[in-house]
C-alpha cells in the first residue's frame, strides 16, 4: 500500500459537525501508510461513526482517499432521563449523546416507532406546550405536557388530534386548566380526569 498523500471526507449533507468524528474513526492521516487496513476496514471504521448512515470508500489514482458519507437528517430528540440523543426520522437513534435538549426540539421517550415524521411535524405545533411524546403499546401516542397532563391520542390518526387539542386549547385553555389527564382516544368524546 502507497502512502496517503490526502483524505477528503464528502458528504451532501448541511450537518458539518458529524465530519470530524468520521476522520477520528477512520484514523488515516495524510501522508500515513494505512498499515493492513483496506478500503473495506476504512469504510466499516467509517459507516460504524455515530450519525452516518451509509458510506463508501475509494482510493484514487494519486493516492488520495476519498470517503463519501450520508448522514442522518435529525428531525427530532430521543432521551433516557439523563441524555439527549437525536433521533431521524426513520425512528434510529444516533448515539451522539448530549446533556442538554435543543431548544424547539421535540422529544421523545421509550421505544420509538420506525416512521416518526408526521407525529414529529403534528407535535412541533405544540412546542410551547409539549413534554415529550411516548409511544404506548408500540400502537398509540401520549403527549405530555410541561403543565404534567397526559394527553392520550388515538390509535388512528394521532395528527388529526394534535390539532384538534390546539383548536381546544386556543378557544378554552384547557392545558392551562387543573387536569391531569386529557383522554381523546374516542372520537365522539373527550374524557378529563
Amino acid at each position: 500500500m502507497s502512502y496517503i498523500t490526502h483524505m477528503t471526507i464528502k458528504t451532501d449533507s448541511a450537518n458539518k459537525d458529524f465530519l470530524n468524528p468520521i476522520a477520528a474513526a477512520v484514523a488515516v492521516s495524510s501522508g500515513t501508510r494505512p498499515f493492513g487496513k483496506t478500503l473495506t476496514e476504512i469504510n466499516t471504521r467509517a459507516s460504524a461513526t455515530p450519525g452516518v448512515r451509509f458510506s463508501a470508500t475509494r482510493r484514487l489514482p494519486n493516492n488520495d482517499l476519498e470517503i463519501y458519507v450520508e448522514l442522518y437528517d435529525t428531525i427530532a430528540q430521543w432521551t433516557d432521563g439523563l441524555q439527549y440523543y437525536p433521533l431521524a426520522p426513520d425512528g434510529t437513534i444516533i448515539n451522539k449523546p448530549s446533556d442538554t435538549r435543543l431548544a424547539n426540539t421535540v422529544v421523545f421517550r421509550g421505544s420509538v416507532p420506525v416512521d416518526i415524521g408526521a407525529i414529529t411535524t403534528a407535535a412541533q405545533t405544540m412546542l410551547y406546550d409539549l413534554d415529550y411524546m411516548e409511544f404506548i403499546e408500540d400502537r398509540r401516542w401520549n403527549l405530555h405536557t410541561l403543565g404534567g397532563i397526559t394527553v392520550m391520542l388515538p390509535e388512528t390518526d394521532p395528527t388529526s388530534a394534535i390539532a384538534r387539542l390546539k383548536v381546544l386549547d386556543k378557544n378554552h385553555q384547557i392545558l392551562s386548566k387543573d387536569i391531569t389527564v386529557l383522554d381523546m382516544r374516542d372520537d365522539a368524546r373527550i374524557l378529563v380526569k
